[in-house]
């Protein structure tokens, strides 16, 4: 999260050091958490009931789309620290805390990447094989799946996540996540992440793509508007996916094989490029996924109806109060007016 990596004109670590004091774009980097907290927050918690909603409905797919949105609300929440830490480039919590906040970090990117291949695979089934497989489409399977991924994500995280991998101190601050160089046991959790995080689940949603994409073609009975519900989900988790959690993860094997120190500066604003595009997925979850399906659309319409009308009903108990108050006489100034003539506000 945050970038104190840099570097020196010495490849010696006894002679140099590899984290600077002055790091003039952080103060960007914390703009930009600052506005995916804001926008964050309340798309994913606006998600989260629409999701409930299509499970109230029986539709696994929202199974998947309630994990996703509380993944990601999880993920959110560690962003004040973050930024802090990114504000005075050192970790004041120790290593403990350090461990936990990288440990959420990494939960967060594989349960998102398994859940997205999930919902691929829950369309593949549904549109290429919807009579074959529909046994697996049932909101029982969603909830085990689910409850498998992330058991899956924490497990691995338990055993990639190395405490002196992700925790440094040195002799005027302390570094979490961003320790430089990447050590030897570091490098194959790497390589290790780049497979199991990005690659595997990037082949499985480009073949229920491909599949989908091939069959919608053939199919003459869909319309173009069902055409283009299809297309517009599956074009939301392949962007998700290849935008978001394909760049770290391809970062984190050029880290493998090209990182010094010193190291190239194009290596460190990379770094910290494609850490902020993976944070984009708690923006793109609840925009591509709530608000581009059908069943997302309709119950996103439902909530807001919810919302209006009770708004409605509220403007109409207003409007009931202000005619009975002037019936009383009581909706004048009172501060023209005896406290006698003035009364209390009634609640609303």
């Amino acid at each position: 999260m945050n970038a104190t990596e840099t570097w020196t004109t010495s490849p010696s670590l006894n002679d140099t050091d590899c984290y600077p004091t002055d790091n003039p774009e952080k103060k960007v980097f914390v703009a930009l958490h600052l506005a995916v907290i804001l926008i964050g927050i309340p798309s994913n918690i606006f998600f989260l009931f629409v999701s409930y909603r299509l499970i109230r409905q029986k539709n696994e797919l929202g199974v998947y789309l309630f994990n996703l949105a509380l993944s990601d609300l999880l993920f959110i929440s560690c962003f004040p620290v973050w930024i802090q830490y990114g504000l005075h480039d050192t970790w004041f919590y120790g290593k403990t805390v350090c461990v936990v906040f990288v440990f959420l970090l990494f939960t967060n990117f594989y349960t998102s990447a398994i859940l997205l291949s999930c919902i691929a695979v829950d369309r593949y089934i549904a549109i290429v094989h919807p009579l074959q497989f529909r046994e697996f489409r049932k909101r029982r399977i969603a909830v085990s799946v689910s409850i498998a991924a992330w058991i899956f994500a924490v497990v691995f995280n338990v055993i990639t996540v190395h405490p002196n991998s992700v925790y440094s101190e040195e002799e005027d601050f302390s570094i979490c996540l961003d320790v430089i160089p990447l050590s030897d046991t570091q490098k194959r959790v790497n390589i290790a992440r780049f497979v199991v995080g990005f690659l595997i689940p990037a082949l499985v949603v480009g073949f229920c793509y491909w599949q989908i994409y091939s069959d919608v073609k053939k199919n003459q009975t869909l319309g173009s508007m069902e055409r283009r519900h299809v297309f517009k989900l599956l074009g939301g988790i392949l962007l998700t996916l290849y935008l978001c959690f394909g760049p770290v993860h391809i970062m984190m094997v050029l880290r493998v094989l090209l990182e010094k120190c010193p190291y190239p500066n194009w290596l460190l604003i990379g770094h910290k490029a494609t850490v902020f595009l993976s944070m984009l997925n708690c923006l793109a979850d609840p925009l591509l996924y709530g608000l581009t399906s059908r069943t997302g659309q309709a119950s996103a319409s439902n909530v807001f109806l919810v919302f209006r009308r009770m708004w409605k009903k509220k403007e109409k108990q207003r409007e009931t109060i202000q005619q009975n108050r002037y019936i009383l006489g009581t909706d004048m100034d009172c501060n023209h007016k005896s406290p006698i003539y003035c009364t209390s506000e009634l609640p609303l």
